[in-house]
């Protein structure tokens, strides 16, 4: 294998062999982004293959965070963009882990390109080798442009690769348990703004119902709610319908929001609550499976402004992590669901927090996983 490292570690740096292109260091050390331990650049020139692996903290234990296979090619500077991303993405998932009550840390892998130009079986060898390299600081899975197929070529070079197909020792598709999980967020949020925790009598308003928000729709409409679904696939709101005849759809997500709802649940692209979106929200309570749902800071306090109640998408989407954690220990369904059920307690605990501090929830959320974190790092 043919590759370029450039390796930042909290050891200090290690010489490289070529210049590095990029100059990453002025980005690696901005403050905001959080601190990283280390960041792997990768290429295997044989393969076509360029990725960025970012460590953001190993203070519960080993990093852990999917692979994105994306181009960035709307980019002016794609590199930059993948960098940024990655740190972003490594970040978010030290947080989620924490909550999550998981004794792993945060990290994410992106690999640059378009998979469905560039994605072969060569190039995701080269690319478990390099997290191979890391000698179990980081544990991959699936994410944006992956898939267990993927994953299961890749842990034939890495053993700290999870997200594999059963056939391979792994727990498959983990949309099943991120649904179940968000489905505890909502019991939560039902819990703390009307003082029951179930959703009969609700209507639900789910926007994307793919891999995950078909899912949700089932436990809602098992616990007596009344569902109304969009999604930009005709094709995915056609099965709901075919499978739930009582489920309603409208036309679009803006359709969907200015509805009549009690719960909005946002579960296909990020940036979902946005200056656009929150003036008119008819729910008063916001709890989905899509990750990054805020735009930007400080949707959050006009949220809180409005009276609506904001269940923090890191925490009631960790379903999907805590089986890809299970997974490392033999994966056992049973297991992995009582761990992913206690995503309703640690929800009611963030409203809890958000109440004494006076602060929204998101923020209590990052308090309560940075508490963790400190304690880890004292441990």
């Amino acid at each position: 294998m043919t590759d370029v490292r450039h390796t930042v570690s909290a050891d200090g740096p290690t010489e490289s062999r070529v210049p590095n292109p990029l100059s990453p260091l002025s980005t690696l050390f901005r403050s905001d982004l959080g601190g990283h331990e280390q960041v792997l650049l990768c290429q295997d020139r044989e393969s076509g293959l360029k990725a960025i692996i970012a460590i953001h903290s190993t203070a519960l234990g080993p990093a852990l965070g999917g692979t994105r296979f994306h181009p960035y090619a709307s980019e002016e500077h794609p590199e930059e963009a993948a960098l940024l991303d990655a740190l972003n993405l490594a970040r978010g998932m030290s947080y989620k882990n924490a909550l999550a009550g998981l004794d792993h840390g945060g990290g994410k892998a992106v690999i640059l390109g378009d998979p469905e130009e560039i994605k072969t079986e060569k190039l995701l060898l080269a690319y478990g080798r390099f997290v191979a390299s890391l000698g179990g600081r980081y544990v991959t899975a699936c994410d944006v442009g992956t898939y267990v197929s993927d994953m299961d070529v890749v842990a034939r070079e890495c053993p700290w690769t999870t997200g594999r197909s059963p056939e391979n020792g792994g727990a498959g598709d983990s949309s099943v348990l991120t649904a179940f999980g968000v489905f505890q967020g909502m019991r939560a949020s039902a819990q703390a703004s009307w003082g029951a925790p179930t959703l009969r009598g609700r209507r639900v308003g789910i926007a994307g119902v793919g891999k995950v928000g078909h899912h949700l729709v089932d436990h809602l409409l098992e616990d007596g709610a009344e569902v109304v679904v969009t999604d930009v696939r005709s094709e995915s709101v056609d099965r709901v319908l075919a499978r739930h005849p009582r489920v309603q759809a409208v036309r679009d997500t803006d359709a969907l929001v200015r509805a009549d709802l009690d719960v909005y649940a946002p579960c296909a692209l990020g940036g979902a609550l946005d200056d656009a979106t929150v003036p008119v929200l008819t729910a008063k309570i916001v709890c989905g499976a899509a990750n990054n749902q805020l735009a930007h800071p400080g949707v959050e306090k006009d949220l809180a402004g409005r009276g609506i109640l904001y269940a923090p998408d890191y925490v009631v989407n960790a379903g999907g992590v805590i089986q890809v954690a299970d997974e490392l220990h033999g994966f056992d369904f049973d297991r992995a669901k009582a761990k992913a059920a206690k995503i309703f307690d640690t929800t009611l605990a963030i409203f809890d927090r958000a109440r004494t501090d006076g602060i929204p929830p998101a923020a209590a959320a990052d308090r309560l996983a940075e508490h963790r974190m400190a304690e880890g790092h004292d441990a």
